[in-house]
């Protein structure tokens, strides 16, 4: 009879078992169901999200380049792009205004067939004076202000360009991109404000040359007899009618060195002796003001004692420009370093090497701040100090000095402390022996020759 009840029991704790274990395993299978389920709605959120993110990817680019060509039809500046076989690949409508081509047909043209530069003659510029040739030797932006350009109806125009390179990861040239604008109101409202100066400037220093003249005149104790305060009065009129004459000379000179009507008559100078004359000429206003003045030669070096008796050997500094106005630009560097020194010294220096004539002007002035130095060139422009304004100044000396080195291919900078100190340098194209040799002997048969005629042609 226990055995009937343990086998009955038995039964019934194997069906709660199996039933227990069904339950288990049903409840793993539904566990598992709802994981894929999980993980197949994620998968599927993923995917939605990402589609979502290329298709506003998509149409973002899509709308960067729809601005783009918006803002470069918009403008009314030129913009080209030219691959580097020099061939248009983009032209704007601003471009086709100016040229005067429609850009289906300037697009697949050479450069040259489009943009056809010409000097203020008219005369084809030659291809060393093309701006693209020379951004792709350079490989770095050309920027003219002064170009003129031949278009398609045969007029001239004048045009400000800016042309920059495009370059792959190879630093080499692939194309360019070109931005240009007609100027020809700007630069013909320029020329006649650089032609009213030059005509006020001339007239003007007339009656002021003779003011000045009478000024002299009245402080000249052999011709007048006046009273010290009068003559105080007068020696201050004469300083401000010389300031006058001054300021009216470098308008006249700085409008004829825009327009080009400035006269330039460049011969062969070695520098060398050009520079130590100078020197010797500009000395007595430094001293006058009580500051010393020294003109050094190349880079200073030690000598053996055993060899002074031997002749040191000079190099000779050649180049190819106007001593007159060279002397005008050193002596303007100069006249400016003993204003604004008050103790201490003025250096003039020469160096050199094959390609560059270099020569300095060094004092030991209070130096200039920096955020003025990359204005310095500029015409009407003065450094703002207490010094500047005491003493006056037109504004113009640095400007027309910087115009009369560029004009014989020259570069002009400076640089300066506070405390220390400016130097101000120049650098000429330098001529070796032979070519300066070669060029004073033409110089000198353009000027025999014409004698040798005229002897011939007298009876």
């Amino acid at each position: 009879m226990s055995l009937i009840i343990e086998t009955a029991n038995y039964e019934v704790l194997m069906h709660k078992y199996n039933l227990t274990l069904l339950l288990g395993l049903g409840l793993i299978v539904l566990l598992l169901l709802a994981l894929f389920v999980t993980v197949w709605l994620l998968r599927r959120s993923r995917k939605s999200k990402s589609t979502a993110s290329n298709s506003k990817l998509t149409s973002s680019l899509r709308d960067e380049k729809l601005k783009s060509s918006i803002i470069i039809n918009a403008i009314d500046d030129g913009v080209v792009l030219i691959d580097d076989q020099r061939t248009i690949q983009l032209f704007n409508p601003g471009a086709a205004n100016i040229v005067g081509w429609k850009a289906e047909d300037a697009v697949g043209l050479n450069w040259q067939a489009i943009f056809k530069f010409v000097n203020e003659k008219g005369e084809p510029v030659n291809s060393a004076e093309d701006p693209v040739e020379t951004l792709f030797q350079t490989k770095k932006s050309v920027r003219d202000n002064s170009a003129n350009l031949l278009m398609k109806s045969g007029n001239i125009i004048a045009v400000s360009l800016v042309i920059s390179p495009i370059l792959d990861n190879d630093q080499r040239v692939t194309g360019a991109v070109s931005v240009f604008r007609d100027v020809s109101e700007e630069r013909q409202a320029e020329q006649q404000r650089g032609e009213f100066i030059s005509t006020a400037s001339h007239e003007m220093r007339t009656p002021v040359a003779a003011i000045e003249g009478y000024l002299e005149l009245s402080l000249n104790d052999k011709v007048s007899t006046v009273d010290s305060r009068a003559r105080n009065y007068l020696e201050k009129a004469h300083t401000s009618t010389q300031h006058l004459g001054k300021l009216f000379q470098d308008l006249l000179t700085s409008a004829k060195v825009e327009d080009g009507r400035l006269t330039s008559h460049p011969d062969v100078v070695e520098f060398g002796a050009f520079l130590e004359q100078l020197t010797e000429e500009l000395r007595f206003a430094a001293e006058k003001k009580g500051l010393a003045v020294e003109f050094t030669f190349g880079t200073p070096q030690t000598i053996d004692a055993t060899h002074t008796a031997e002749k040191l050997i000079r190099p000779l500094y050649y180049t190819y420009a106007d001593p007159d106005r060279v002397r005008e630009a050193i002596t303007n560097l100069f006249d400016n370093a003993v204003k604004y020194t008050d103790k201490g010294k003025i250096t003039l220096g020469l160096v050199g090497n094959e390609q560059v004539v270099q020569f300095y002007v060094r004092d030991t002035g209070p130096g200039i701040p920096a955020e003025d130095i990359p204005h310095l060139f500029q015409k009407f422009y003065r450094v703002d100090s207490s010094a500047t304004r005491t003493i006056g100044g037109t504004g113009l000396g640095l400007f027309i000095c910087r115009k009369i080195v560029e004009l014989y291919g020259g570069r002009i900078w400076v640089e300066s402390v506070l405390g220390q100190g400016s130097t101000f340098y120049i650098n000429l194209p330098r001529l070796n022996t032979l070519r300066a040799e070669e060029l004073k002997a033409k110089a000198t048969k353009n000027t025999t020759l014409p004698q040798i005629n005229s002897l011939a042609e007298s009876p």
